[in-house]
């Protein structure tokens, strides 16, 4: 059984879109068959954006995602749902990903050395809803919004597994869409 934080990044906070049943089907799922959930709403999280380096480097954390913080921290794997916007994850959501992932939490940081992975020992999952079709996302614009989460954040911290599942052209039938959502409940069941 695993510790298991759902981050949706959807950054509309009314949660009424296909991200917002994907995850609670998966949520769902996982608690049934015995893994510990916690999840964080991006959408209802109050924050600002970093704007210097300095503020990356030596700022507080706000106090509205100490808990986010404190989850994530806790979790063995991570799922993050977002939808792709202008090829890549909402500005919400990357700006929530910034404010977490601060030296001391996935990586430390050491003079003349390569930075110490602190995140080693998890893994993640990554769903993206998209309007295009998946396969002119990977082979045409080379996937290059979730490649470059994957790589720059995720696997540079030590996280691994890293796996994906990419939906494209989610304004599909009803039967596409409750697939998916089967996906969210097959995966949640394994704990990946």
């Amino acid at each position: 059984m695993k510790r298991i934080a759902i981050i949706q990044g959807h950054p509309d906070a009314a949660g009424n879109h296909l991200l917002n049943a994907m995850a609670d089907a998966y949520a769902e799922a996982a608690t049934s068959s015995g893994h510990q959930v916690r999840r964080i709403e991006v959408a209802k999280l109050d924050f600002l954006l970093l704007r210097t380096q300095s503020e990356f480097e030596s700022g507080e954390l706000p106090p509205s995602l100490l808990g986010a913080r404190d989850d994530m921290r806790w979790a063995e794997h991570w799922v993050f749902l977002f939808p792709l916007w202008h090829g890549t994850m909402p500005a919400l959501f990357k700006g929530f990903l910034e404010q977490i992932f601060r030296p001391g939490f996935a990586m430390e940081y050491r003079e003349k050395q390569f930075p110490k992975r602190l995140l080693t020992g998890r893994s993640a999952r990554i769903v993206v809803t998209m309007g295009m079709p998946v396969a002119l996302y990977r082979w045409y614009f080379g996937a290059f919004g979730v490649r470059c989460f994957e790589r720059s954040m995720l696997s540079f911290a030590g996280i691994k597994p890293v796996r994906e599942s990419l939906y494209g052209l989610t304004f599909a039938d009803e039967h596409k869409r409750a697939r998916w959502i089967e996906d969210m409940r097959g995966y949640g069941r394994c704990g990946k």
